[in-house]
């Protein structure tokens, strides 16, 4: 069934589709015949929350005779404004998806392959749990329990009871998220200027300049529910600068747009900030100034340091003498292809908004091989401008009370220690993947180095694997790696909702529950000056044979492995978790997860418990409301402290300073090979500043002539959305791009010269790899690039998602064009920037 845009207003509007070609289901009938379908009487708004993205938006579930048909914004969501975006309203076809796992099941066919049929059979939980326990105690039978691996992708709350404690009781060390893939060298930028590694919040109803560096963020990034609010008043009353090849929606509303050569984010930032110190525009009363007031940064001229006094920040003169007296907008042009007038315009407007001006950072700008400098001098921007937790600025945020993973280390046995202290399977810490996390060497994670390591067996072999909502073989670039890696992996349980390309190698399915409708759990984030937790809860029956992935799952085997003699992890969850309101203890894997949930959360809804944010009066009170808000966090609150090294915000940082020598030494040394085993050009202190460095890229330009990237749908709910309609139904509300189709957008003056029109099936090649999509030609983006949303080239997922289920992708895959490479200071997976060249062949 298609529908026009308009019938989805309408949809929307009244009681929603539940899925095209499901039959009984009155909403979707009425709506088929044109009656009218408003919510009666007879239904109930109930809280949950959505996963969509990393905001975990409070929501409500419209519910009618335990059918889900509608969905809205919580109204007791102040990060929100009660508001939400279009991903939670496909969440209702996720849900009613007849391509979802619907019951455990098992591996007949042992050879495994892309074009592999796996054969699955139905069978019961109590037989699938038992599979995988007597697998996990073979590996301890033969003291290696090391040798396995859980993989999490996205995940909730209650997470850390499958994530870490039961990884940790059974003796691995080798808990891997997802996290590196999507995020992580973002943070990197403003931990080694204000040692704050997280997402920012932003102050955006008092802000008079952004600079949006690859951020879309009223279409996808974060927060988007707020931005898509607020973001008229903005426009109103700041400048709004969108810095990204494409077109985006964003950039589509913002005064200017810098359609930037991929990679080139740096030169921008450091031309800037050449332009607000030479200029005198920076913020003195934040960085402090010149002993005398005369300005002594000119262009070249080296700066006397003793000539300077700062008062909240560290190493200005410094960073201006190693990196900034040579950048000029005329040099930065050059490079990043940008008018120099543009910069020198957008360099004044920002410093002139200060300390009202944010520079927001993405994964756009930073996810390159040498990424983490951009992120770095994008960020160093607020501290030129004083607008680190200023008014009108970027924001920490508030803390949400919550009480953590109870203490587990009395339940490990001498096989359980000896196992948790082997090396991590993804190979942090070595010399050349630094991972520098809050400044420890290895303290992050390198979720896509894992394939390599698992084919060449370093630090040594795994055996078997549980992955819990997610898809490596298609979210990871270099696809390809891991689809070797996990043909060749002994043993895969797969616990999921639909099945995915990664189902295609498990030898056990667990149907997961649809998060957002039949789970119970909590998640928290921030976002409009306000940070809160939200409840998600099973606002209908499961549809389905579904067990709680997170704390269900987990009971469920620590039942089994007690059974074959290892008591641990099931003596740990009934000694450690109690429910709050009655004090008892679980026995069975609901009231494991309803005591654990309320364990977590008892500071939020316990009327008692002193806390910053809103008083709920009951459990029941949290779950009805959905959401607990704090109060607005205070402006100015570590400008005494920041953290760093030198309690400053540091332009020359002794915090990365300490870090990187540190690596060195563990590796015995020097930072410059450390430097140049991490693929970045710097040399001597230059390293310790946010500086401009080379985008490096795979392809040679010769053969590869076109820079390639991607971006973001607004309608990509983690990327497990293509099996519903209404994502290839209304694909087109991303700018460029059309529905039903996968389409590379093409600059028309390059089209011209391939001889390529709007329609044409190509084939776009890397040295990584080929997949064919369709050609668009388009002005939005800038020419010698070419641009595509990643979340299509599924050939699994579903009859919609894919042309032929297991054959037949419906578009191409990003993943299997982009090399796997990585930003090595931080663990981040290198997937923007234009980390690839490609070439383009009409088929």
């Amino acid at each position: 069934m298609k529908i026009t845009r308009r019938r989805f207003l309408q949809a929307s509007a009244a009681t929603g589709l539940l899925v095209a070609g499901t039959t009984g289901f009155p909403a979707l009938q009425a709506l088929a015949q044109g009656e009218n379908t408003a919510p009666s009487a007879e239904g109930k708004w109930m809280s949950t929350l959505c996963q969509g993205c990393t905001t975990w938006c409070a929501i409500q579930a419209y519910v009618v005779n335990g059918r889900v048909i509608k969905v809205r914004g919580n109204p007791n969501s102040k990060a929100s404004h009660g508001k939400i975006c279009p991903r939670p309203h496909l969440a209702i076809q996720q849900l009613y998806d007849p391509d979802r796992v619907k019951v455990p099941m098992k591996r007949t066919n042992p050879v495994k392959g892309r074009n592999e049929d796996p054969k699955f059979v139905p069978i019961t939980w109590e037989e699938a749990i038992d599979t995988i326990s007597d697998k996990m105690m073979e590996l301890r039978k033969n003291n290696e329990p090391e040798k396995y691996v859980f993989f999490r992708g996205r995940y909730s709350g209650t997470t850390d009871v499958l994530y870490d404690a039961t990884t940790k009781v059974f003796g691995s060390p080798n808990n891997i998220s997802h996290s590196s893939i999507c995020a992580e060298a973002e943070k990197f930028g403003p931990y080694y200027t204000e040692a704050y590694w997280d997402y920012r919040d932003y102050d955006l109803a008092e802000t008079r300049y952004v600079l949006n560096w690859g951020a879309d963020p009223v279409a996808s990034n974060r927060q988007v529910p707020h931005v898509m609010n607020i973001w008229g008043n903005v426009a109103d009353q700041a400048t709004i600068v969108t810095i990204d090849p494409r077109l985006s929606a964003s950039a589509a509303k913002s005064q200017e747009w810098m359609p930037v050569i991929p990679g080139e984010d740096g030169a921008l930032a450091v031309a800037i900030a050449y332009v607000i110190l030479s200029e005198g525009l920076w913020n003195k009363d934040f960085v402090g100034d010149f002993n005398d007031g005369v300005n002594l940064f000119k262009k070249g001229a080296i700066v006397p340091v003793e000539s300077f006094t700062e008062k909240y920040t560290s190493g200005i003169v410094k960073w201006w003498n190693l990196e900034l007296k040579d950048r000029t907008p005329e040099w930065a042009s050059e490079r990043a292809g940008i008018p120099a007038d543009q910069i020198f315009r957008v360099a004044r407007g920002f410093a002139k908004a200060a300390p009202r001006a944010i520079s927001w950072l993405s994964p756009g700008s930073s996810m390159q091989v040498r990424g983490a400098y951009t992120t770095m001098a994008a960020h160093a921007l607020n501290g030129l401008v004083g607008s680190v937790e200023n008014v009108g600025g970027t924001l920490r945020g508030s803390s949400v009370p919550l009480a953590k993973l109870p203490s587990y280390e009395a339940y490990q046995d001498d096989t359980s220690k000896k196992g948790t202290k082997a090396k991590k399977i993804d190979q942090r810490g070595y010399k050349e993947f630094p991972a520098l996390k809050s400044g420890k060497s290895g303290g992050g994670v390198l979720t896509n180095r894992v394939a390599d390591a698992m084919l060449d067996k370093d630090p040594y072999e795994i055996k078997m694997a549980i992955a819990d909502w997610c898809n490596l073989p298609f979210s990871c670039t270099g696809a390809q790696r891991w689809e070797k890696a996990l043909e060749q992996l002994p043993f895969l349980a797969h616990i999921t909702t639909n099945p995915s390309e990664m189902t295609q190698y498990a030898d056990i399915v667990l149907p997961a529950p649809m998060h957002v409708f039949e789970k119970w759990s909590f998640n928290k984030s921030k976002a409009n000056k306000y940070g809160f937790a939200a409840i998600q809860q099973a606002v209908v029956e499961p549809l389905w044979d579904v067990v709680n992935d997170e704390t269900g799952f987990s009971w469920l085997l620590a039942e089994s492995l007690a059974k074959k003699g290892f008591p641990n992890l099931l003596d740990y969850f009934k000694t450690e978790v109690k429910d709050p309101e009655t004090g008892k203890a679980p026995t069975n894997h609901e009231e494991f997860t309803m005591a654990y949930l309320k364990q977590l959360t008892h500071a939020l809804w316990d009327p008692t418990a002193e806390k910053k944010g809103d008083t709920l009066n009951s459990w029941q009170d949290f779950v009805d409301k959905g959401v607990w808000n704090t109060v607005e966090p205070a402006y100015f609150k570590n400008w005494d402290d920041f953290g760093t090294k030198t309690t400053k915000f540091e332009f020359y940082s002794e915090t990365l300073k300490a870090a990187l020598e540190g690596h060195a030494e563990k590796h015995k040394t020097t930072v410059d090979d450390i430097m140049q085993a991490t693929k970045y050009l710097a040399k001597g202190e230059q390293a310790f500043v946010p500086h401009y460095e080379e985008p490096l890229r795979h392809g040679d330009a010769t053969e590869y002539p076109f820079i390639f990237f991607e971006h973001r749908s607004r309608l990509n709910r983690e990327a497990r959305s293509a099996n519903t309609l209404w994502y290839q139904e209304f694909k087109d509300v991303d700018p460029g791009d059309e529905a039903w189709d996968d389409v590379a957008k093409i600059n028309p003056a390059d089209g011209a010269s391939l001889g390529i029109q709007s329609g044409d099936t190509i084939r776009i090649t890397s040295p990584q790899g080929s997949i064919t999509c369709t050609a668009k030609l388009w002005e939005g983006v800038r020419p010698g690039t070419v641009g595509k949303c990643y979340g299509q080239g599924h050939w699994a997922y579903g009859k919609i998602a894919a042309l032929e289920y297991g054959k037949k992708p419906r578009g191409g895959n990003n993943n299997e064009i982009l090399p796997s490479d990585f930003e090595r200071l931080s663990g981040s997976t290198a997937r923007h920037g234009g980390v690839t060249r490609i070439k383009i062949e009409k088929v």
